[in-house]
């Protein structure tokens, strides 16, 4: 079966033990559930040390066959992990605990169906990044597509069902593209196996046009500007424990399936769209910093900021160099940890103080000054100070960019002044700002609160101080795509 295998199923078992417990019983529910959350994390940890003890991970079984001879058709059954995805893959088993513990904080109704969408959720998250069959890729693609739907809908905010079907409509639309690309590859290469794929002569006329086709699918899913609009109101909307994992997560795929698909399987061809990226990349950095920076509202500002932040993953990738791809991961990684933290801490500050608007937040530092002091020290992490993880990120990304095209780094560095300017002119005005707060009755970090603090805080803080934690597996990803556009 395989080590692969086990970790992206495992989260089956909670699915199961949860089905087998009755609605009724709402605290062995919640316990059932974070602690089968916690089983794919051990397995991530246990694919981790296998992975960098040398062990071959991969598994490759046939698995559908259809056709006669002499067009007899196989399709395999293709797991296996890089560098960059088992990183993508351990972020998302820890998001998935500090989601569910901050879920058992915030959602007072229908427990148990939550709790199965989410586990459902990460079968389809874990295995996009497991697999290594373009087939396998699109079936747990579109996994994540129905629970994200069902949880939007349902535990979402008062403009709920808009922001879910948005989300359906715009992904729909990237899932329909992916497959035509799909579809396509396989009637040229016979095969949709990752490595078949790469290997496989394709006309440039071809290559573009399906490289082109790959932009606007995955460039729904990052998003690229003007394909942003859905993720906006399903920030907004969601529930926050889930907005943790969609702005952890989620947003990655998009980020991955560039690298992965579009660089991976069309080097040349991607190097004709670097400039076209790069200039897209600039746009997501300025648009979102300077929409951010008029936002008076603490997730508006935040869904805003993580567009923008997606701008420098677009800016390293079109860099195409190692630098850059470098940085393009780094923030990959970096922004999935602040983005979830930042909207764990929005979630407390809406249950304690009903509200999420800055003028209504005044004085935080004064009636919660610990989770005014966490908020400033992310705050500080997504602007890029030193010792944080946000800072080796656009470090990387930028030196990448200034190297390969220094007029576009030059102007993207607007970018980072105004990043600095709306996270610190929102964290000062709530913190120190004008005392609104009643200063009895709201209560600051207590209990369960501290463990998705500690946690993404620490992993933050460990990637800035300590960069190698993370290289040391990205870098094999980093070399073999350089290797693919002739670096």
């Amino acid at each position: 079966m395989g080590w692969l295998t086990l970790l992206v199923f495992s989260p089956m078992v909670g699915i199961l033990l949860l089905i087998l417990v009755p609605s009724t019983q709402d605290k062995l529910q919640k316990r059932i559930a974070v602690s089968c959350s916690i089983l794919p994390l051990l397995l991530a940890l246990i694919v981790y040390q296998q992975f960098h003890s040398g062990a071959n991970l991969s598994l490759s079984i046939p698995w559908i066959s259809f056709g006669q001879y002499p067009f007899l058709y196989t399709i395999e059954y293709d797991l296996g992990v890089s560098g960059f995805s088992l990183v993508l893959i351990i972020l998302t088993a820890v998001l998935m605990v500090v989601s569910m513990v901050t879920a058992t904080m915030q959602i007072d109704k229908a427990w148990k169906q939550y709790a199965l969408l989410t586990l459902l959720l990460e079968i389809g998250i874990l295995g996009v990044f497991a697999s290594q069959n373009l087939i396998l890729f699109f079936i747990f693609f579109e996994l994540t597509l129905v629970p994200m739907f069902l949880l939007i809908g349902r535990w979402g905010g008062f403009e709920k069902e808009r922001a879910a079907y948005s989300y359906l409509l715009y992904n729909g639309v990237g899932s329909a593209i992916l497959l035509i690309v799909m579809v396509v590859l396989f009637a040229n290469v016979g095969s949709t196996n990752y490595e078949a794929i790469a290997n496989a002569s394709l006309s440039e006329e071809l290559s573009m046009g399906l490289l082109i086709a790959l932009l606007l699918a995955f460039g729904v899913k990052l998003p690229i500007v003007p394909l942003h609009t859905w993720m906006v109101r399903v920030h907004v909307q969601a529930p926050p424990a889930l907005v943790m994992i969609h702005a952890g997560v989620l947003l990655k795929i998009g980020a991955y399936g560039l690298m992965q698909f579009g660089i991976g399987f069309f080097p040349a061809a991607f190097q004709d769209v670097a400039p076209l990226l790069a200039i897209l990349g600039l746009v997501n950095l300025l648009y979102g910093a300077c929409i951010a920076f008029v936002q008076k509202e603490l997730r508006s500002i935040f869904a805003y900021s993580s567009i923008s932040h997606m701008g420098i993953v677009l800016l390293g990738i079109a860099a195409m160099n190692e630098a850059g791809l470098q940085g393009a991961m780094f923030q990959t990684v970096s922004h999935g940890l602040i983005a979830a933290l930042v909207f764990f801490l929005i979630g407390v500050l809406k249950a304690k103080t009903d509200t999420t608007h800055m003028r209504r937040l005044g004085g935080l530092s004064r009636t919660m000054p610990v989770t005014a002091g966490v908020l400033l020290a992310v705050g500080l992490a997504s602007l890029g100070l030193p010792g944080m993880s946000g800072f080796v990120s656009e470090f990387m990304t930028f030196l990448g960019i200034f190297e390969s095209m220094p007029v576009i780094a030059a102007i993207g560095t607007i970018g980072i002044i105004l990043t600095a300017a709306y996270i610190l002119r929102a964290i000062m005005d709530i913190t120190f700002g004008k005392e609104v707060l009643p200063q009895d009755g709201v209560m600051d970090l207590q209990g369960k609160e501290w463990i998705p603090v500690s946690i993404m805080l620490g992993l933050i803080v460990l990637i800035g101080v300590f960069p190698t934690s993370l290289t040391h597996s990205i870098q094999t990803s980093v070399e073999a795509i350089v290797l693919r556009i002739g670096g």
